[in-house]
Protein backbone atom coordinates (compact mmCIF):
# COMPACT_ATOMS: atom_id res chain seq x y z
CA UNK A 1 0.00 0.00 0.00
CA UNK A 2 1.41 3.38 -0.96
CA UNK A 3 1.19 5.73 2.03
CA UNK A 4 2.96 8.86 0.80
CA UNK A 5 3.39 11.44 3.56
CA UNK A 6 5.01 14.84 3.71
CA UNK A 7 8.55 14.81 5.12
CA UNK A 8 7.96 18.05 6.99
CA UNK A 9 4.63 16.96 8.50
CA UNK A 10 4.77 17.77 12.22
CA UNK A 11 2.53 16.18 14.88
CA UNK A 12 -0.22 18.46 16.15
CA UNK A 13 -0.57 19.41 19.82
CA UNK A 14 -3.91 17.62 19.96
CA UNK A 15 -2.65 14.51 18.19
CA UNK A 16 -4.33 11.37 19.45
CA UNK A 17 -2.31 8.34 20.50
CA UNK A 18 -2.30 5.31 18.25
CA UNK A 19 -4.62 3.24 20.45
CA UNK A 20 -7.28 5.95 20.33
CA UNK A 21 -6.75 6.78 16.64
CA UNK A 22 -7.32 3.28 15.22
CA UNK A 23 -11.03 2.94 16.12
CA UNK A 24 -11.73 6.48 14.92
CA UNK A 25 -10.24 5.76 11.49
CA UNK A 26 -12.03 2.41 11.31
CA UNK A 27 -15.36 4.15 11.99
CA UNK A 28 -14.69 6.80 9.34
CA UNK A 29 -13.77 4.20 6.73
CA UNK A 30 -16.89 2.22 7.61
CA UNK A 31 -19.34 5.10 7.12
CA UNK A 32 -17.59 6.94 4.27
CA UNK A 33 -19.36 6.83 0.92
CA UNK A 34 -16.13 7.56 -0.96
CA UNK A 35 -12.39 6.93 -0.44
CA UNK A 36 -10.85 9.15 2.26
CA UNK A 37 -7.40 10.67 1.76
CA UNK A 38 -4.76 10.72 4.50
CA UNK A 39 -5.10 14.51 4.65
CA UNK A 40 -8.87 14.35 5.12
CA UNK A 41 -8.63 11.67 7.82
CA UNK A 42 -6.02 13.77 9.63
CA UNK A 43 -8.34 16.79 9.55
CA UNK A 44 -11.29 14.78 10.89
CA UNK A 45 -9.35 13.05 13.68
CA UNK A 46 -7.08 16.00 14.63
CA UNK A 47 -4.06 13.77 14.11
CA UNK A 48 -0.92 14.26 12.04
CA UNK A 49 -0.68 12.76 8.57
CA UNK A 50 2.27 10.69 9.84
CA UNK A 51 0.09 9.16 12.57
CA UNK A 52 -2.78 8.53 10.13
CA UNK A 53 -0.47 6.83 7.63
CA UNK A 54 0.90 4.57 10.38
CA UNK A 55 -2.61 3.75 11.58
CA UNK A 56 -3.76 2.90 8.03
CA UNK A 57 -0.80 0.55 7.64
CA UNK A 58 -1.77 -1.15 10.90
CA UNK A 59 -5.42 -1.42 9.85
CA UNK A 60 -4.37 -2.93 6.54
CA UNK A 61 -2.35 -5.55 8.41
CA UNK A 62 -5.20 -6.24 10.86
CA UNK A 63 -7.69 -6.88 8.05
CA UNK A 64 -5.34 -8.66 5.63
CA UNK A 65 -6.89 -12.10 6.20
CA UNK A 66 -10.49 -11.07 6.86
CA UNK A 67 -13.56 -10.76 4.69
CA UNK A 68 -13.08 -6.99 4.57
CA UNK A 69 -9.78 -5.44 3.47
CA UNK A 70 -8.38 -1.93 3.22
CA UNK A 71 -7.83 -0.69 -0.32
CA UNK A 72 -6.24 2.44 -1.81
CA UNK A 73 -8.44 3.65 -4.67
CA UNK A 74 -9.20 6.98 -6.29
CA UNK A 75 -6.60 8.86 -4.24
CA UNK A 76 -7.89 7.64 -0.88
CA UNK A 77 -8.62 4.63 1.30
CA UNK A 78 -11.76 2.60 1.89
CA UNK A 79 -12.91 -0.78 3.11
CA UNK A 80 -13.84 -3.32 0.45
CA UNK A 81 -14.84 -6.96 0.40
CA UNK A 82 -11.91 -9.36 0.17
CA UNK A 83 -11.28 -11.25 -3.09
CA UNK A 84 -11.99 -14.56 -1.35
CA UNK A 85 -15.54 -13.37 -0.63
CA UNK A 86 -16.19 -12.01 -4.11
CA UNK A 87 -18.57 -14.71 -5.33
CA UNK A 88 -20.93 -14.62 -2.35
CA UNK A 89 -20.90 -10.81 -2.18
CA UNK A 90 -21.64 -10.49 -5.90
CA UNK A 91 -24.47 -13.02 -5.61
CA UNK A 92 -26.08 -10.81 -2.97
CA UNK A 93 -25.29 -7.29 -4.20
CA UNK A 94 -24.69 -7.28 -7.93
CA UNK A 95 -27.79 -5.96 -9.74
CA UNK A 96 -28.31 -6.77 -13.45
CA UNK A 97 -27.29 -3.29 -14.64
CA UNK A 98 -23.77 -3.54 -13.21
CA UNK A 99 -22.47 -5.52 -16.17
CA UNK A 100 -21.22 -3.59 -19.17
CA UNK A 101 -21.49 -4.80 -22.74
CA UNK A 102 -18.37 -5.31 -24.85
CA UNK A 103 -19.09 -2.09 -26.85
CA UNK A 104 -19.47 -0.14 -23.60
CA UNK A 105 -16.18 -1.53 -22.24
CA UNK A 106 -14.45 -0.72 -25.52
CA UNK A 107 -15.78 2.85 -25.42
CA UNK A 108 -14.80 3.24 -21.76
CA UNK A 109 -11.27 2.07 -22.56
CA UNK A 110 -11.01 4.64 -25.36
CA UNK A 111 -12.15 7.45 -23.07
CA UNK A 112 -9.80 6.31 -20.30
CA UNK A 113 -6.73 6.28 -22.54
CA UNK A 114 -7.47 9.28 -24.78
CA UNK A 115 -9.36 11.70 -22.53
CA UNK A 116 -10.57 14.27 -23.09
CA UNK A 117 -12.12 12.77 -26.22
CA UNK A 118 -15.11 13.68 -28.36
CA UNK A 119 -17.90 11.36 -29.47
CA UNK A 120 -16.67 11.72 -33.06
CA UNK A 121 -13.17 10.64 -32.06
CA UNK A 122 -14.61 7.64 -30.22
CA UNK A 123 -16.63 6.67 -33.27
CA UNK A 124 -13.57 7.15 -35.48
CA UNK A 125 -11.73 4.52 -33.45
CA UNK A 126 -14.66 2.12 -33.07
CA UNK A 127 -16.00 2.53 -36.60
CA UNK A 128 -19.61 2.56 -35.42
CA UNK A 129 -22.12 4.99 -33.90
CA UNK A 130 -21.46 5.37 -30.18
CA UNK A 131 -24.42 7.49 -29.03
CA UNK A 132 -26.00 4.68 -27.01
CA UNK A 133 -22.87 3.47 -25.22
CA UNK A 134 -21.74 7.01 -24.38
CA UNK A 135 -25.18 7.69 -22.88
CA UNK A 136 -24.94 4.47 -20.87
CA UNK A 137 -21.53 5.38 -19.47
CA UNK A 138 -22.78 8.88 -18.59
CA UNK A 139 -25.82 7.41 -16.82
CA UNK A 140 -23.60 5.04 -14.83
CA UNK A 141 -21.34 7.92 -13.78
CA UNK A 142 -18.23 6.29 -15.25
CA UNK A 143 -17.60 9.20 -17.65
CA UNK A 144 -18.54 12.89 -17.55
CA UNK A 145 -18.53 15.90 -19.84
CA UNK A 146 -15.18 17.67 -19.98
CA UNK A 147 -16.00 20.87 -21.87
CA UNK A 148 -16.17 21.57 -25.57
CA UNK A 149 -13.24 21.14 -27.93
CA UNK A 150 -12.02 24.33 -29.58
CA UNK A 151 -12.64 23.23 -33.16
CA UNK A 152 -15.37 23.81 -35.72
CA UNK A 153 -18.70 22.78 -34.24
CA UNK A 154 -17.25 22.77 -30.69
CA UNK A 155 -18.11 19.12 -29.94
CA UNK A 156 -18.43 17.98 -26.34
CA UNK A 157 -15.47 16.10 -24.85
CA UNK A 158 -15.63 13.31 -22.30
CA UNK A 159 -13.40 12.09 -19.47
CA UNK A 160 -13.51 9.34 -16.85
CA UNK A 161 -14.70 10.03 -13.30
CA UNK A 162 -13.56 9.17 -9.78
CA UNK A 163 -16.22 6.44 -9.83
CA UNK A 164 -14.38 4.88 -12.78
CA UNK A 165 -11.19 4.72 -10.68
CA UNK A 166 -13.05 3.28 -7.72
CA UNK A 167 -14.98 0.75 -9.79
CA UNK A 168 -11.85 -0.69 -11.41
CA UNK A 169 -9.65 -0.43 -8.32
CA UNK A 170 -7.28 2.24 -9.64
CA UNK A 171 -5.51 4.73 -7.38
CA UNK A 172 -5.11 7.17 -10.27
CA UNK A 173 -5.04 7.35 -14.07
CA UNK A 174 -1.30 6.73 -13.88
CA UNK A 175 -2.17 3.11 -13.10
CA UNK A 176 -3.68 2.64 -16.56
CA UNK A 177 -1.54 0.26 -18.67
CA UNK A 178 -0.17 1.56 -21.95
CA UNK A 179 -2.75 0.99 -24.71
CA UNK A 180 -1.98 -1.02 -27.81
CA UNK A 181 -2.99 1.13 -30.74
CA UNK A 182 -1.57 -0.71 -33.70
CA UNK A 183 -3.04 0.24 -37.06
CA UNK A 184 -6.16 -1.77 -37.80
CA UNK A 185 -6.33 -3.22 -34.27
CA UNK A 186 -8.91 -2.35 -31.59
CA UNK A 187 -7.85 -0.62 -28.40
CA UNK A 188 -6.43 -3.08 -25.90
CA UNK A 189 -9.11 -3.87 -23.33
CA UNK A 190 -7.06 -5.97 -20.92
CA UNK A 191 -7.40 -3.46 -18.10
CA UNK A 192 -11.14 -3.06 -18.36
CA UNK A 193 -11.71 -6.78 -18.66
CA UNK A 194 -10.72 -6.98 -15.00
CA UNK A 195 -13.53 -7.64 -12.60
CA UNK A 196 -14.81 -4.47 -10.87
CA UNK A 197 -15.19 -4.26 -7.12
CA UNK A 198 -18.18 -6.27 -5.84
CA UNK A 199 -21.14 -3.98 -5.38
CA UNK A 200 -19.65 -1.20 -7.51
CA UNK A 201 -21.65 0.28 -10.35
CA UNK A 202 -20.01 -0.63 -13.64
Amino acid sequence: MNLDILENDEPRDEERDAEQLLPLIEALLFVASEPLSIKRIAQLTHASEVAVAAALAEIEQMYASRGIVLREVGGGYRFASAPLARDVVEAYLLPPKTTLSAPALETLAIVAHMQPVTRGEIEGMRGVNSDSVVSTLLDRGLIAEAGRKDVVGRPMQYKTTSLFLETFGLASLRDLPAPELERGQPLELELLAAEPEPGSAS
